[in-house]
């Protein structure tokens, strides 16, 4: 539905993005995910036919952006950063103006609008002036004009930037409850929402997109070395060596106390335990610790979340393979 090859947008001698390359499948939502300044809305704006590429192409439902941007305008629905409303306007009023400007016709004009304001949660503020309206509801009426003339792609650029943790559950519900019959592209740099909301991501780094894949596969991608925490009683020195007798395991270290509530006791110590990616060492570490006399008061497997993968591609001059690398490579293997 979304295809961007090789796209790149540059300001005098300055380059925005470089070399962008993605797609989004039909009914795909895509979490688009970077730092500030990475190049989420200089891609989104090209996208919506907003700015002109310096080269490269981006195509949506089948159309250039650049040769058959009309066409493209009339296929996608777009919420820029700061939603685009005529707060002098009621809800209902600013609909009916946006769905004229774009092509509903007079006849499905009133069932679309009614359709969106549903939608969005809006119909009991049909009459209200948006100036009067929260930040929330204010996202709400921005996301309603972008789905009022019912596009098969949605572009939205940091939906829930500013709201409190409330709004951010209600948008988030909403965008969720779009995918299916809608393809939608969302760029954001707050994680959660791409964890609970997108079901694949493409992480922008510096004008370039540093990974492509399920945020689940990003994980194990990123997951290195498994490892455990563990809070024993004894000395650091004697579980560590003790523990590096295991020959899977690569690392053993001090921490603080991650995760542990109550006050540390006296002889207590917390420590990393770093193996080999695909090593199962939870029972030989715990053995190995008991036959030590080192009592063991918690312990637990620390996995890679969405965070770590986010910074360590935006921290590292580092390239995942994407989906289809990844399918090249496990060709090859066979």
């Amino acid at each position: 539905m979304i295809e961007v090859e090789h796209l790149s947008k540059v300001y005098g001698s300055t380059p925005a993005i470089t070399d962008v390359t993605f797609n989004v499948e039909p009914g795909e939502i895509l979490g688009f995910l970077g730092p500030n300044g990475a190049g989420k809305t200089t891609t989104m704006r090209i996208l919506a036919g907003y700015l002109p590429a310096t080269g490269g192409t981006a195509r949506i439902a089948g159309y250039d952006v650049h040769e058959n941007s009309l066409a493209v305008r009339q296929r996608i629905g777009y919420l820029p950063e700061t939603p685009p409303l005529y707060p002098e306007m009621s809800v209902e009023a600013f609909l009916y103006f946006v769905a004229r400007i774009k092509g509903v016709s007079s006849g499905d004009r009133a069932s679309k609008i009614k359709a969106a304001m549903e939608r969005c949660n809006l119909y009991d503020k049909r009459h209200t002036i948006i100036r009067k309206l929260s930040k929330g509801y204010r996202q709400r009426v921005g996301i309603a004009q972008a789905i009022v003339h019912d596009p098969p792609a949605i572009i939205l650029d940091e939906p829930t930037v500013g709201l409190d943790p409330r709004q951010i559950i209600d948008v988030r519900n909403l965008i969720k409850s779009l995918a299916g019959t809608h393809t939608i592209i969302l760029s954001t740099h707050i994680l959660p929402e791409v964890s609970m909301t997108c079901s694949r991501v493409a992480i922008i780094n510096g004008g370039k997109v540093v990974a492509t894949n399920t945020p689940e596969n990003l994980m194990i991608e990123l997951a290195g070395n498994s490892s455990y925490e563990v809070e024993i009683e004894g000395e650091f020195a004697t579980a560590q060596q003790v523990l590096q007798n295991i020959p899977s395991i690569t690392a053993v270290e001090s921490i603080t106390a991650v995760g542990i509530h109550k006050p540390m006791g006296e002889n207590r110590t917390c420590l990393r335990v770093m193996s080999q990616p695909g090593s199962e060492l939870g029972r030989d570490i715990a053995v190995t610790l008991v036959n030590a006399g080192l009592g063991i008061y918690e312990m637990r497997r620390v996995s890679a979340t969405l965070e770590d993968a986010f910074l360590q591609l935006t921290t590292e001059e580092k390239n995942l393979p994407t989906e289809t690398d990844s399918a090249a490579i496990e060709e090859e293997g066979a």
